[in-house]
């Protein structure tokens, strides 16, 4: 069943739970953003990619308001809601200044296998030990979502769009561990490599074979 959403298409991708945090500035998004406040609607955030916007975005709600300038340019609190699919593009609604569209909800079948939390964890684990930034390890939920991963697994912009149109999530988090599986050896390799570099011009100690 599709319906009516505006628009704020950006070159960002935004999950479903994910807190996010915007600077408004542009008359045409000025407007959508008090429209929306005034009558409690959401807005829908098409991925920008490629000098397009993209057929998939997030379903957003304002949280708060929480500042005004003179100018009229706000700070606003808003939160992912749900998936969407755009099935009509409109650049420029009737009688306003942003974006819209007729969208159709994208179901998300929550179909987890708890290994795969494990092993998304350990992996996530060695990469940050490798990277050296285990102090930046992020505290998880024994019963997380491969959303709640995504931002923090380097992944580009094109890879966490195209994590944005699995509909199952058992499908999210073997994207999540075929990408992790993938760079792990990488970033040990790196690490490796780099000590090496370290040790060169150095005095060695080493032990002679015993032959």
């Amino acid at each position: 069943m599709s319906r009516f959403l505006p628009f704020f298409p950006l070159n960002i991708v935004v999950f479903p739970g994910e807190k996010l945090n915007l600077h408004i500035f542009e008359p045409r998004y000025k407007q959508l953003v008090m429209e929306c406040q005034t009558n409690d609607s959401t807005f829908g955030i098409p991925v920008y990619l490629d000098n397009g916007v993209g057929d998939y975005g997030t379903e957003i709600k304002i949280l708060s308001i929480e500042k005004k300038y003179a100018n009229g340019e706000m700070d606003i609190k808003t939160k992912g809601l749900g998936i969407f699919k755009v099935k009509e593009f409109q650049r420029q609604m009737p009688g306003r200044l942003y974006a819209g569209g007729e969208i159709e909800d994208v179901p998300l079948i929550l179909d987890e296998e708890p290994l795969h939390r494990l092993q998304v964890l350990e992996l996530l684990r060695q990469l940050y030990v490798a990277l050296g930034i285990q102090s930046l390890m992020i505290s998880l939920k024994p019963d997380f979502l491969a959303y709640d991963v995504a931002h923090h697994l380097g992944l580009s912009t094109e890879q966490e769009y195209a994590l944005l149109q699995l509909h199952r999530e058992s499908e999210r988090m073997e994207f999540i561990l075929e990408h992790l599986t993938g760079i792990l050896p990488v970033e040990l390799e790196t690490e490796r490599l780099k000590e090496r570099v370290k040790l060169n011009g150095h005095f060695k100690h080493l032990l002679p074979p015993n032959f």
